[in-house]
């Protein structure tokens, strides 16, 4: 029987790849309540973000639809104010939807004066939310700073100088940040989480809670800084020199010759593509003690749950907008195409389907699936619009109906204040963009107006090698062409074409 209290616990991560995770290829990774989450949950091994970076991808997941159609493609993109959200779909079913964090959106320029300061940022808070604290609107993070002078804290006359290593030069290190662990931004949406579900009360509630981290910078708090050593780290995957790399495709070579240290290490000199492998394996254990963070800090969360009674009313899901490079193929961060920028995780614990305790999915799932997942949890209509579907089927009965064969994903690289590779690369601004198709054996990189990449994962799976000019695999290439093609045309805008006048008047399709 349903109960009647339902809450949902909506947890991101930022820039955490799927593959860091101690079930996959870091079994030393120590998260023992997401291990709990695991246990108790489902775990989807093959989960994808459906596009990167960090404003796109939350585009996505909280409207439901592919870059496609949400058309805030990057950064600094405004999003267009005629699409729905989850925040705004939950609140029509009553609940209030509350966020502590973030989601770098840009607003409609048409519904705002052009003066606006939200233009002046990399993004703010997507329309809709019950803001408690905003990590937005980077750089200028007002609230947090705030919190950290209000509880004692030392904050710099350039505030973002409290993520230098506390004693050596800038750069990849084992020492601690400026900033104490009691006092970071992940202790800190933790607390106002806290502070807030506290207020609840016996109320039923909506909270998405948006951790900044492992996010750059990548410098960890003590105790965080020491909990893994570097020599223990996985070696990151590349080419013997960045120009050998960079000669796979334009794009890459692009980033591995123009991403900046500095983006990942605060103040750091140099080109990201620089650091050793020494400094990648360090910038990999910080990483680690990020993530070990978040982990600590979701079980404060977990345990309070627990204590009033609320853990077995609640739908806990926990997932990040992207992944991130780590030093693989010489780049950092999540611009391009390769595997680790879109796998991301994803646990989903249905307090409704305590007999999937355990269970692990290996069937593609996409960011886009998460915001009907949540709204069908909660009794409320899924919009027509939404490109994803519920995972509900796959938490409550293990399987589900005609379900996707590959994940797809899309990249814009369009000029931005900060980076301007469509202008380094000679392209038109609306042609600075892939699409990628991603199946069981086969990936498909199409580019509008750049060379196609093509990977066989069985034998290559890490993506080193383009198979593109393979004459042997032409026929294999065109068929997931093909298959983007249909993707792209089945998943249109759909808001109104489910509806249609007869001489009877209107019907609606479903």
């Amino acid at each position: 029987m349903r109960s009647p209290r339902r809450n949902v616990l909506f947890i991101t991560a930022d820039q955490w790849r799927g593959d860091f995770l101690p079930w996959r290829a870091t079994p030393f990774l120590r998260i023992p309540n997401l291990a709990r989450l695991a246990r108790e949950g489902v775990v989807f091994d093959r989960h994808y973000s459906v596009t990167s970076p960090c404003g796109p991808a939350r585009a996505s997941l909280l409207t439901g639809l592919y870059a496609l159609n949400h058309r805030a493609v990057q950064n600094t993109i405004p999003l267009d104010a005629r699409h729905t959200n989850l925040a705004k779909e939950v609140a029509r079913h009553g609940y209030e939807p509350a966020i502590v964090g973030y989601t770098t959106t840009t607003p409609d320029p048409r519904t705002t004066d052009p003066g606006d300061p939200r233009f002046t940022v990399l993004g703010d808070m997507m329309d809709g939310f019950h803001v408690l604290a905003n990590l937005d609107p980077y750089p200028k993070m007002e609230d947090y700073f705030d919190w950290v002078r209000a509880r004692g804290g030392e904050v710099p006359s350039e505030p973002h100088d409290i993520w230098l290593p506390r004693s050596g030069p800038p750069g990849p290190s084992a020492a601690p940040s400026r900033i104490p662990a009691s006092l970071s931004d992940t202790a800190w949406v933790t607390d106002v989480a806290l502070e807030y579900l506290r207020e609840r009360g016996e109320r039923p509630w909506f909270l998405h809670l948006c951790y900044w981290r492992p996010h750059p910078p990548f410098i960890a708090p003590e105790p965080y800084n020491a909990r893994y050593d570097a020599g223990s780290m996985p070696p990151p995957v590349r080419a013997a020199t960045p120009e050998e790399e960079g000669a796979q495709h334009p794009l890459l070579r692009f980033y591995i010759d123009e991403t900046r240290a500095s983006s990942y290490f605060h103040r750091a000199p140099g080109r990201a593509s620089a650091l050793d492998t020494a400094s990648v394996l360090q910038a990999r254990a910080t990483y680690c003690g990020l993530i070990e963070e978040v982990d600590d800090q979701i079980g404060r969360v977990f345990e309070f749950l627990a204590a009033t009674g609320q853990w077995d009313d609640t739908l806990v899901v926990f997932t990040s907008d992207h992944g991130e490079m780590l030093g693989d193929h010489y780049q950092f961060g999540k611009s391009g195409y390769f595997e680790p920028i879109f796998h991301i995780p994803l646990i989903v614990r249905d307090p409704e389907a305590r007999e999937a305790s355990g269970r692990r999915c290996g069937a593609f799932t996409e960011s886009v699936d998460l915001m009907p997942t949540i709204l069908e949890f909660l009794g409320a209509p899924v919009p027509r619009a939404c490109n994803g579907r519920s995972l509900l089927p796959w938490t409550r009965r293990g399987h589900a109906e005609n379900w996707r064969t590959e994940a797809h994903f899309e990249f814009d690289f369009r000029d931005l204040w900060y980076v301007k590779a469509e202008s380094a690369l000679g392209v038109p601004m609306d042609a600075a963009c892939l699409a990628a198709v991603r199946g069981e054996r086969y990936k498909y990189v199409h580019f509008a107006a750049l060379p196609p990449l093509f990977f066989d994962l069985d034998d290559d799976p890490h993506e080193t090698r383009d198979r593109s000019g393979d004459a042997a695999l032409t026929a294999v290439m065109l068929a997931h062409a093909q298959k983007m093609l249909s993707w792209r045309l089945e998943h249109a805008d759909r808001t109104l074409t489910g509806f249609r006048a007869t001489p009877a008047g209107l019907e609606e399709r479903r």
